[in-house]
């Protein structure tokens, strides 16, 4: 096998990886196979690391394969298939991803209750401010919807039915959730948002990535959208 793997995430962790190539490029997508690779295997090499806004405990980097020589018994699955596992494994991985997000909303929620409770201004917690309550109140509401669309989609898994745009909707929510409290969380925080003593500029740097892995948000609305279509038998 020859070429470079972008964006591999735990890339310099990993003792072995996933790895889908074209066997077949007249086939385009229909001719894409999927390979289990170890890391020592001769050509393989890792590039360098990447220095990411966020998501740091996790390695991102190029994996370059010049001549890799790649026994038949480690094709997995069959020959051409690969495209079709490839999808399946994004349905899983986006519910995932919603996870994290809804981890992510969650935190800087508890953290804006938490310190808006104990911030004094004018003689009185900040809580009490309408524009605060506001604010706590829209985050809440989007942890808690993205929370039940990421179980909808879980559950679905676990069933063994179809969940591609349930998958999609929980992504989308979950990473927007994310990235909106984490914002918000910092505005509550004022200047304490800001700074490394909190853990809110953390979140909302590893808020970003959550709407761009796994596919974007974009990525997802069309997902949504032709899922709906197909429903409506168009």
């Amino acid at each position: 096998i020859n070429g470079t793997k972008s964006w591999t995430t735990n890339g310099f962790e990993s003792k072995a990886l996933v790895l889908f190539a074209s066997t077949d490029k007249s086939k385009k997508h229909k001719g894409i196979s999927c390979f289990l690779l170890k890391k020592d295997f001769p050509g393989l090499f890792v590039g360098k690391k990447e220095d990411k806004l966020g998501i740091r405990g996790s390695s991102t980097c190029n994996l370059v394969l010049e001549d890799c020589p790649v026994p038949e018994e480690n094709v997995l699955g069959d020959l051409g298939k690969g495209f079709n596992y490839a999808m399946i494994t994004l349905d899983a991985g986006r519910i995932g991803i919603a996870a994290q997000g809804c981890g992510i909303a969650q935190a800087s929620l508890e953290l804006a209750v938490d310190y808006a409770s104990k911030r004094i201004s004018f003689g009185a917690p900040i809580a009490k401010l309408q524009s605060i309550q506001n604010k706590i109140a829209d985050m809440a509401l989007r942890v808690e919807s993205a929370r039940l669309l990421t179980w909808r989609a879980a559950y679905l898994k676990d069933s063994n039915a179809s969940h591609t745009k349930e998958a999609a909707m929980a992504k989308l929510a979950a990473s927007e959730a994310a990235t909106f409290n984490a914002h918000q969380c910092i505005q509550v925080l004022g200047g304490m948002g800001y700074v490394s003593d909190m853990p809110a500029e953390r979140y909302y740097r590893d808020a970003r990535i959550t709407e761009i892995y796994e596919g974007t948000s974009e990525i997802q609305k069309i997902v949504i959208a032709a899922n709906v279509f197909k429903e409506h038998g168009l």
